[in-house]
């Protein structure tokens, strides 16, 4: 069916919507596939990478001016019996289908400052000045005796490099303020501010995360290092910037503990991009008593230890998280205990209530999803927008990055009508000597986005009815390739001006404009001379609003308020003498011993769980662990035991300086045990309220679920362990991990609720 062009009334246009919703669904659907079937649409399924690789962990991502996207990952072995790699690199255009490039460095090309033995982990690619800026960890350097860390970085012309190594580190290792060696200096991640400042974030749980302000080429640190977190909590650090918020997200617990790694994402969000950063509680990310809200944890399906991420955008404006995982199933790359298999996961982000959310609030998808959209809607051929869907535009140069692209002279307009009221253009574009326009709409409703060179500024003219406004935003206008954004989803209208495209504009405008009604029009580009690529035009995602639903306390099965001292119903696993009911609580002084290992001398108090349906228990747990004290792993809690060596243990804890609140397990593996952690939440100073939930899943398998409460209201839900099938473990307490100093747990009660087990699958739209 052919649009019409000339202009119809608004009631025909609105009659119209739905179809050309459709049409516009044809086009970006591949060609056999039905829109909307997911039994016929092209899909993915994670992990992503299994096509070339075996694991492919710490990924970084961007998309070239070429319409790749490239994805890097640290030093492991590609492959089962394959050799430890100078970091890798691959491609997609789809996140469907796969092309491996290799090795980033070689022997040839690595840093001359690093060790022999040293391995180069964790990169993060950005656009900078009209290069590809790669930063990268290096685990060991000849800058000083004994181990150290810094954070390396190397630039090339094209995304698949090859890359040279800047003579010397960005950031070299750090001495430690007090005592002997240095604080950790890994995982670096770029950022680009709207006022066009250059940041590079850096750490570990070894001396906390930290930012800095870099040059504008990118490759020297002009500014002080500013702490964004205490130690002992995050790794793996990304920063994005989303609705004039910038957001932390930082990977905590174990990466790699094979079928008990326990990482997960959780975040923090500041007015600046070198914070303070505070999570949905109004915690900060500085308190010893650590803040973070949940991105991405395990949810009982096969994918466990889910992090270190990067965030990738597709044509909708979609975020999309691209993260390593473990197949609980397949947790080693060769041997137990050695390198772990951590291939690269990808799965949609939800901004819910101003918050990050992947599949909102979901974790890891398994079986197949609907992927990325990448292809632009329209009949336009995004990667040579002038072979065809765009009237005007006439072939450009070939580019040494972009390859075929389009040149503007005077104005063009696609051929087809993009549909009313919500609308995504993306294009790159270069040689802005005059200004670019992008008009979405016609005549009385229309918006337009410039970006002007001369003028130094990113404009949005909206108008609706007979008035225009105009919002500016000021921005040094780069020589080199620039990714534009245009926006109008209702009254929202988003304009956006970056190198990366990764989340971080150099320019920024946005606008709410009552009573903007966006008619359906072709979408109109003017300029003169300038060149451009990878045109799209999408219709923007629909997003979730609410989070997936959590487990909730139902009828009451049983309630233990320690009013009697015999405590009847319970049994105890090495009794502890002191252990005593007083005063309503059972008061429990913090023992030496510890679960954790092959010995296990510390003491547990079991009761039998209520049955095998789904049920949640819950406790009200006093202990101080004073901050200003060295009490490191002293803890108390709740326990799922079904013996010694298989127990998961929900207790807050002293990490260091830090009190977090860790769902940890421990369970047999290959003649010896494994022990991993996953933290939930933060727990209160005074009382900490946990919970756990259990199902039965379909399998047989025993799967519990935590959560964390500072207050005992709102509640913070994270990781799922899974027991194998068989008897279902016993449920109890435990109070642990050291004797000094004194100090004593005081549990208020233990109550056993009904509950429902949520799906952890979003409806596929």
């Amino acid at each position: 069916m052919m649009v019409p062009h000339r202009p119809l009334p608004r009631r025909v246009r609105r009659s119209l919507a739905p179809l050309l919703a459709v049409l516009l669904l044809l086009a970006a659907t591949p060609a056999g596939a039905a829109p909307g079937d997911p039994e016929t649409r092209v899909t993915y399924e994670n992990p992503v990478t299994d096509g070339f690789s075996d694991t492919y962990a710490d990924p970084a991502v961007i998309q070239g001016k070429d319409g790749w996207w490239y994805v890097y990952a640290t030093a492991d072995p590609l492959v089962s019996g394959g050799d430890f790699g100078l970091m890798h690199m691959a491609r997609t255009r789809d996140w469907v289908d796969w092309e491996y490039l290799g090795t980033i460095f070689d022997e040839s090309d690595k840093p001359g400052y690093a060790a022999q033995d040293a391995l180069l982990w964790a990169p993060d690619i950005r656009y900078v000045d009209g290069r590809y800026v790669l930063y990268f960890t290096v685990t060991d350097t000849v800058l000083n005796d004994g181990p150290d860390t810094a954070i390396g970085v190397a630039t090339s012309p094209r995304p698949e490099g090859p890359f040279t190594v800047a003579p010397e580190p960005i950031v070299e290792p750090r001495p430690r303020e007090e005592g002997e060696g240095f604080v950790g200096t890994i995982d670096p991640a770029g950022f680009t501010d709207a006022d066009g400042q250059n940041y590079l974030y850096f750490g570990a749980y070894d001396g906390g995360f930290w930012g800095a302000e870099v040059s504008d080429d990118g490759l020297s640190v002009t500014g002080e290092h500013t702490r964004l977190t205490v130690g002992d909590r995050y790794e793996g650090g990304y920063v994005v910037r989303h609705d004039d918020w910038y957001y932390f997200m930082g990977s905590s617990a174990n990466c790699c503990a094979g079928p008990t790694t326990g990482y997960t994402v959780s975040s923090g969000r500041s007015r600046s991009p070198l914070g303070p950063f505070v999570d949905d509680t109004g915690q900060s990310l500085l308190d010893p008593y650590v803040g973070g809200t949940n991105v991405i944890h395990q949810n009982g399906n096969e994918f466990i230890g889910v992090g270190h991420h990067a965030v990738a955008t597709d044509v909708t404006g979609r975020d999309w998280m691209v993260y390593h995982g473990i197949d609980r199933g397949r947790p080693w790359l060769e041997e137990p205990f050695g390198v772990n298999r951590r291939p690269t996961l990808i799965d949609p982000i939800d901004w819910i209530d101003g918050w990050p959310r992947v599949r909102a609030g979901a974790g890891p998808s398994a079986g197949p999803q609907v992927p990325p959209v990448t292809e632009s809607a329209l009949g336009i051929v995004s990667d040579d927008p002038a072979a065809g869907g765009t009237r005007g535009l006439v072939a450009g140069p070939a580019d040494p990055l972009g390859g075929e692209t389009a040149r503007l002279h005077g104005s063009a307009r696609t051929a087809a009508r993009a549909p009313e009221g919500r609308v995504r253009v993306r294009l790159d574009v270069t040689r802005l000597d005059r200004p670019v326009s992008v008009t979405l709409g016609a005549r009385r409703d229309s918006v337009v986005a410039t970006v002007d060179p001369r003028a130094g500024t990113l404009a949005v003219a909206t108008t609706s009815g007979r008035a225009t406004e105009v919002v500016t935003d000021r921005y040094a206008v780069a020589p080199a390739w620039q990714t534009l954004v245009l926006e109008v989803d209702g009254p929202e209208v988003l304009a956006q001006v970056s190198e990366s495209d990764l989340s971080d504009p150099a320019a920024e405008v946005r606008v709410t404009r009552g009573g903007l009604d966006l008619p359906s029009a072709p979408v109109r580009l003017r300029g003169g001379g300038a060149v451009l690529d990878n045109l799209t035009v999408a219709e923007p995602a629909v997003e979730a609003t609410e989070t997936v639903p959590v487990p909730e306390p139902g009828a009451e099965i049983l309630t233990e308020d320690f009013d009697s001292t015999d405590l009847e119903g319970w049994s105890w696993v090495r009794q502890n003498a002191d252990a005593r009911v007083s005063g309503g609580a059972l008061s429990w002084p913090v023992e030496e011993g510890e679960l954790v290992g092959p010995e296990n001398p510390a003491g547990v108090l079991l009761r039998d769980a209520p049955s095998d349906e789904d049920w949640m228990v819950e406790t009200r747990l006093e202990l101080d662990l004073d901050v200003r004290e060295e009490q490191n792993f002293q803890q108390a809690g709740l326990v799922v035991y079904r013996d010694d060596d298989d127990f998961a243990r929900l207790s807050k804890v002293a990490i260091g300086g830090t009190r977090q609140v860790e769902f940890g397990r421990e369970r047999p593996e290959a003649d010896d045990l494994s022990y991993g952690g996953s933290i939930v939440g933060r727990p209160g100073r005074d009382q900490t309220w946990l919970r756990i939930a259990h199902h039965l899943n379909a399998d047989g398998e025993h799967l519990y679920r935590a959560a964390t409460s500072h207050d005992g209201e709102s509640w913070t839900w994270g990781a799922v362990w899974t027991f194998e099938p068989g008897e279902a473990p016993r449920i109890g307490l435990v109070s642990q991990g050291g004797a000094r100093p004194e100090v004593t747990a005081r549990f208020a009660y233990l109550r056993f609720h009904e509950t429902t087990w949520p799906s952890s699958e979003v409806p596929r739209s």
